[in-house]
């Protein structure tokens, strides 16, 4: 058994990049984007070749395993391992040098696809291969799974695009892999030239045949080219430490024909009829895979057919003519570049929605990507789906139907003994059934473990012995990734879900998506690292903290897998009580970014309440619990004491301020925001109401901060909304004990004054926040009590901080689940640009006729919507787009000590670089009391609530 202590000693005197063989690390590495879970020793991020070199010196001396990881999306599990996982995507991953004129660049193995990508645009090349995880995958992980994506019809495979390699094998050997036997170890060639005949008669002629090592590419007439034969080995040949790549020229115009037929069958059967019209791709898609058909031609199943020329008219002129080519029951062209991301987008998330089916039950890989010769494939998804029945499983085939290569996401039942034999029994089935096509099990993400063992079944058991052979003249110890391609383990073992507790977890929240379970809630994640990404497009939001800090435990995928092993209890052994998970979830945002942007809609923001409730519970927390989390308290009792005016001093006073702060565990950095002296509702009380009869009635509400800190938001709606004809009303302060009414949320009869109880709404999300559950349903349930006479009429309920609204649609029906009146308020809950749309939709608002700048509010972003505030600017003159992101300071994130720098960091994203660069007369929108304070501290800008700059339009009019 392998000393720990010993071989991180060892490693770390040799390697001068980071050594952790933490609980952290080791969590983080378990799994993959697969099925199946494995418990490495530690992870080592070395900072060359030299490092690796010294690394698997290290290990090769102690018979430690090592498994190369780039970003961790394989789908085969070759990315997980139980000895050391060298991690390239810390430090080896630059972009060394790129040549326009030859096409031709170096990269290292952690570097990420998009990064070449954005790099060789602007000389007007690509490197063709382009998997959907495209922002996120590495080229050294694309190199060891010889991977592919959509463009695949007109570029080829990985292997199709790599010239030469430079790795480092097991034994310490430098070799520099290339065509005419460059860079082959002592005895390949041999080996090979002994097996010439079996290997031109032995490996299937298809466009995706990734299953096996390509030992055929060693052939005299395929350029004895070491490099290309490398392409697909997943790291368990060589350690790749450089790679020079082949770009291709990227057109310069593109247009999508979109194909609509009855049914996938129908899909994949046109597929290769398209070949010869020399298409950029043919991807195939079913309805079932598309959250919504709007913007597509009416249809069953679609190919998205993508053409290129030197010009926009020579692009669509040849969309056209596919589309005159196929027999489709309705088609589209889109040329509009942003349309077309659109639409792709649907595309690429196929892999993580796919997770769900429609029932909302799970669905996993394994059999993700069989390929086909391309004409055989119609007939093959026929049989396919027959097997299904069969075995009672179902799922929805899309992909690359150009190459005859499906991807599909299958209901395996993987929790229970019953369940995995019948995995096991329709694996080996449907090994025969792609064979018996012509086929190979691999048609993208390599074998891995999810299908190594069924090699022999395509290639026969003196092939695979072949492959044997390979392994051991390169790799004579096996040392490199043991258990895949070759002496492979089985298919069903290592299941990632094995470990998990069978019985649910007793948890606060209800999780109606996952039937209560909290366990199913943490499997949502399945790795396909969208939260990843180090930049976001439009709207998008998730992951703000993984873009400021680059760690994969502040990733909305690290922290599921830091929950998922606590919950396993193997490695996190502590619980609910881990300092891991703690730290890991210290940084989320709760921003709720990933509840929308996560193909798979893992609401992180939920799961961190949850631990932070469990893991304080009887235990003293955090000061900024009590400070920031009982906020709606001591601004309260500020308000009733009146003494708004004397906190403000006292506030000013730096020594008393830094004291406060201390205490309160608040960042020194931070300016302590002013309190009104007018309380919101103060106002009302006081101001003469105009039409106070007339129009239809909405109650306002009056949210903590518009109450105590922004009032001036709260007036504006007011004046706005009765702009617009509406009555407008605040909640009722008093509960009736028995019988009285408050019919309107305003009038009082001289009974219920006496007989009720006196109390304040509130959608308790400072107490959700810091995980106080229990004081948070407290307070929901009191405020429902308070909300029954408004729930006994039709008026909405009009919140104007985005982050409320948010809380009382979403997190009240979850946390209080068992009170109906919560999802009965959860549905009255509308924002202030609903409203309008909704109850005043004849009515013109203001003239602003002014460009608007700002950003969109995360929680608005990921659960409320912003059509109705878009179309709201543009009736107003706003132009403009809002920037997507979060402003970091989100709630009591950004004031709680040791955030500040994340919350900068997060602000400086998107936020204040669009304001920044906004033209003297913006206006500049932040709806969030957080957004807006955000700006005022760290921009010197005033940021203004949407009802505010509509009202000062009406005060001009």
């Amino acid at each position: 058994m392998t000393d720990q202590r010993e071989l991180a000693a060892a490693l770390r005197a040799a390697v001068r990049g980071e050594v952790d063989l933490g609980v952290t690390a080791r969590a983080l590495t378990t799994m993959d984007a697969s099925n199946y879970r494995r418990i490495p020793l530690g992870v080592v991020a070395p900072r060359d070749a030299d490092d690796v070199a010294a690394a698997l010196a290290v290990c090769r001396e102690r018979g430690v395993p090592v498994v190369p990881r780039g970003g961790g999306t394989s789908i085969a599990g070759q990315a997980t391992g139980t000895g050391i996982v060298l991690d390239f995507t810390r430090h080896m991953n630059r972009l060394l040098s790129l040549d326009p004129e030859a096409g031709t660049a170096v990269v290292q193995p952690g570097l990420v696809l998009d990064r070449l990508q954005e790099a060789a645009a602007p000389h007007g090349l690509r490197f063709g291969p382009d998997p959907s995880t495209h922002g996120r995958c590495t080229l050294g992980g694309m190199i060891g799974n010889n991977s592919c994506g959509s463009h695949s019809v007109a570029w080829g495979t990985t292997a199709d695009n790599v010239r030469t390699l430079s790795v480092i094998t097991a034994r310490g050997e430098r070799l520099r892999p290339g065509p005419g036997w460059a860079g082959a170890p002592a005895g390949l060639r041999a080996l090979v030239e002994g097996e010439s005949a079996r290997l031109r008669t032995g490996f299937p002629d298809l466009p995706r045949r990734i299953s096996g090592y390509a030992v055929d590419a060693l052939l005299p007439e395929n350029r004895a080219d070491v490099a290309r034969s490398l392409c697909g080995s997943e790291g368990t040949l060589a350690v790749l430490t450089e790679a020079e790549l082949t770009l291709v020229r990227a057109p310069r115009a593109r247009a999508l024909a979109v194909l609509a037929y009855a049914d996938e069958s129908g899909a994949a059967q046109a597929a290769a009829g398209l070949l010869p019209y020399r298409p950029l791709t043919v991807e195939g898609m079913a309805a079932d895979l598309v959250p919504s058909a709007a913007g597509l031609p009416r249809g069953g199943a679609w190919l998205f057919v993508e053409a290129g020329g030197d010009t926009g008219a020579e692009a669509r002129a040849a969309a056209e003519a596919i589309v005159r080519a196929a027999d489709v029951v309705d088609a589209l062209v889109v040329t509009d570049p942003a349309r077309q991301r659109t639409l792709w987008r649907i595309r690429e998330d196929a892999s993580g929605t796919a997770t769900r089916m429609p029932d909302g039950s799970e669905a996993w890989p394994g059999w993700e990507d069989c390929a086909v010769p391309p004409a055989r494939l119609g007939d093959y998804l026929r049989d396919f789906r027959a097997l299904l029945a069969e075995h009672g499983l179902r799922g929805t085939p899309y992909g690359h139907f150009g190459d005859g290569c499906i991807h599909v996401r299958i209901d395996f039942d993987l929790l229970t003994g019953p369940g995995v034999a019948r995995f096991r029994r329709f694996s080996e089935e449907l090994a025969d059934l792609v064979v018996a096509h012509g086929g190979s099990l691999s048609g993208e993400h390599g074998d891995g473990q999810a299908r190594a063992e069924l090699l022999p079944r395509m290639y026969g058991a003196e092939t695979v012995a072949l492959f044997e052979r390979v392994k051991g003249v390169w790799d004579p110890d096996g040392l490199l990734n043991p258990g895949m391609l070759v002496r492979p383990a089985p298919l069903d073992a290592d299941l990632r879900f094995s470990a998990l507790p069978r019985e649910p977890v007793d948890v606060a929240f209800g999780y109606p998506a996952d039937a209560g379970d909290f366990s199913a809630a943490v499997r949502r994640c399945v790795g396909v690292a969208k939260c990843r990404t180090t930049s976001v497009s439009g709207s998008a939001v998730m992951c703000p903290s993984f873009r400021a800090t680059g760690e994969e435990e502040h990733s909305t995928r690290g922290r599921a897998r830091l929950l998922h092993e606590m919950l396993a209890g193997e490695l996190v052994t502590d619980g609910w009580r881990s300092t891991e998970v703690r730290d890991a979830l210290d940084l989320c945002l709760s921003c709720k970014g990933c509840r929308s942007d996560c193909p798979v809609g893992v609401d992180m923001a939920t799961y961190k309440a949850e631990f932070l409730h469990h893991h304080y519970a009887g235990r003293r927390r955090p000061a900024a619990h009590y400070a920031m989390g009982w906020l709606p308290v001591w601004l309260s009792w500020a308000a009733r004491t009146r003494t708004a005016g004397v906190a403000n001093a006292l506030a000013s006073v730096r020594p008393l301020a830094r004291a406060a702060k201390r205490m309160g565990g608040i960042a020194g950095e931070r300016e302590i925001p002013s309190l009104a002296t007018e309380p919101f509702s103060r106002w009302w009380r006081r101001r003469r109401r105009s039409a106070e009869d007339d129009g239809p009635l909405v109650v306002l509400w009056p949210d903590t901060f518009t109450e105590h800190l922004s009032p001036s938001v709260g007036r504006a709606a007011v004046r706005v909304l009765e702009a617009a004809g509406m009555r407008v009303v605040l909640p009722p302060t008093l509960r009736p004990r028995s019988g009285g009414r408050v019919g309107d949320a305003r009038s009082r009869s001289p009974l219920s004054l006496l007989t009720a109880r006196r109390g304040r709404v509130c959608c308790g999300l400072t107490y959700i926040s810091t995980g106080q559950l229990d004081r948070a349903r407290a307070v929901l349930r009191r405020t429902l009590d308070l909300l029954e006479p408004v729930l006994a009429t039709d008026a909405p309920l009009v919140v104007l901080e985005p982050s409320c609204a948010a809380a009382l649609r979403t997190d009240a029906p979850e946390l209080v689940h068992d009170d109906p009146r919560a999802a009965q308020l959860a549905s009255r809950v509308v924002t202030f640009a609903e409203t309008l749309e909704r109850y005043a939709p004849d009515w013109t608002p203001p003239a602003v006729n002014r460009p608007v700048t700002g950003q969109t509010h995360c929680h608005q972003h990921a659960l409320l919507g912003d059509g109705p505030d878009r179309r709201l600017r543009e009736a107003a003159g706003l132009t403009g787009e809002l920037a997507g992101g979060c402003c970091g300071l989100a709630g009591n994130f950004g004031f709680e000590r040791g955030h500040e720098d994340v919350s900068r960091a997060c602000a400086e994203e998107q936020l204040l670089p669009s304001v920044r660069e906004a033209p003297q007369d913006a206006v500049v929108q932040a709806d969030g009391f957080s957004c807006r304070t955000q700006l005022e501290q760290l921009g010197g800008v005033r940021g203004r609530h949407l009802a505010e700059i509509l009202a000062e339009a009406l005060e001009e009019e």
